[in-house]
């Protein structure tokens, strides 16, 4: 039991100085509003599932991390400036850029070389459909259950400033008499102003004429003001995290060390599914290690051993154990840390739930095809 308590706190002390540093990082540039120039990028969709301006922010930080972003997002609900619903929908989006990053990170540089074209360009592209269909659930959900901005921040449009400014139809002598009356009213106003003001005020203003190193030692207090606030904002959620997550992965050790994962059997549902029998071993390899399995079965495919629907198939099947499992190992550690336990339960349940219903589907069809 002390080995699994040292192993708990070795994974938990590497993991966690990465995300105390990146929520260091992540939170400072929040508090100097770094996001915002390129969050515009997400606003249409953030729109269109009638999310808070700030998703957009935080979907720009998980395409560098997903965890980093759903830190903010909770940091945000603790705060009570997110409601339930709102922190949910974020954390559905914020997971979606990964499928895309591994398209190219996992997808192109090993799937494909190794199952081929076709087999490998469908296993990404499944993994993309998984991507595209949280995405819908967001934009549904979000306008079913999120209330319309009704109240939004009064903005000037040029029409508008014409029309306030301007009258619909003036007639030329009216525009005359009245233009040369606010003149003169204008001019009159500006002369007492000017006979009150103080006469040592700059008539420039002073930030003009403000030295170089005024500015600059300016710059440093503020950065180092955003990074106190940051650093008092993320220690709590830090704290937290840090708990759940050697719980968590505690959890997780001691049921492997049990044997709890490894004691499931294949080959009820192999002979069900009627998957030839020199798959099984990579089947049953795939649901401890995807890219293991996936490099049993490329030589398989090359060889003529089985062919391309069959490997989709034993893909698809795999899959459907392995993605539950990876819940448990990876997605339910990393959410209930960040959220609790019922919102990260939630999420992971959700994210699991429309995972294996993109496989089964997939799987159903091949076999429909197939037979």
């Amino acid at each position: 039991m002390l080995d699994l308590l040292m192993q708990t706190l070795d994974d938990t002390v590497s993991t966690m100085a990465v995300v105390f540093l990146m929520l260091f990082i992540t939170g400072l540039m929040v508090e100097m509003d770094a996001f915002s120039r390129v969050s515009h990028l997400a606003r249409p969709l953030v729109s269109l599932s009638r999310l808070p301006p700030v998703s957009a922010s935080t979907f720009v930080i998980s395409l560098g991390s997903a965890l980093a972003a759903n830190t903010v997002i909770a940091r945000l609900l603790e705060d009570e400036q997110l409601s339930h619903r709102q922190a949910f929908l974020s954390a559905i989006m914020n997971s979606v850029p990964v499928y895309f990053r591994e398209l190219f990170t996992y997808q192109m540089a090993f799937v494909i070389p190794v199952l081929g074209v076709f087999v490998g360009g469908a296993y990404a592209v499944i993994s993309i459909a998984t991507g595209l269909l949280k995405l819908i659930l967001v934009l549904i959900l979000g306008r079913a259950y999120l209330p319309a901005d009704i109240s939004p921040t009064p903005s000037v449009s040029p029409s508008s400033l014409s029309s306030a400014s301007y009258p619909s139809s003036p007639s030329p002598i009216h525009s005359s008499a009245n233009f040369a009356s606010n003149l003169s009213i204008c001019n009159h106003s500006a002369s007492k102003l000017s006979a009150l003001a103080p006469p040592h005020f700059p008539a420039t203003p002073s930030s003009s004429r403000e030295p170089p190193s005024l500015s600059r030692s300016r710059e440093k207090v503020n950065l180092k003001h955003a990074a106190m606030k940051s650093l008092r904002g993320q220690t709590r959620i830090f704290l937290r995290i840090a708990g759940l997550y050697f719980i968590m992965t505690f959890m997780v050790l001691y049921l492997s060390r049990e044997g709890i994962f490894e004691s499931l059997d294949v080959m009820p549902m192999a002979n069900f599914f009627r998957v030839p029998p020199e798959t099984v071993i990579p089947l049953t390899v795939y649901v401890a290690s995807p890219k293991a399995g996936i490099t049993l079965l490329g030589p398989l495919i090359e060889n003529g051993g089985i062919s391309e629907t069959k490997a989709l198939i034993v893909l698809m099947l795999g899959s459907l154990f392995m993605l539950p499992f990876y819940s448990l190992r990876s997605l339910l550690p990393n959410y209930t840390s960040v959220f609790g336990m019922k919102l990260g339960l939630s999420l992971v349940i959700v994210s699991t739930v429309i995972s294996v219903a993109v496989r089964l589907s997939v799987l159903l069809a091949l076999l429909i095809s197939s037979s």
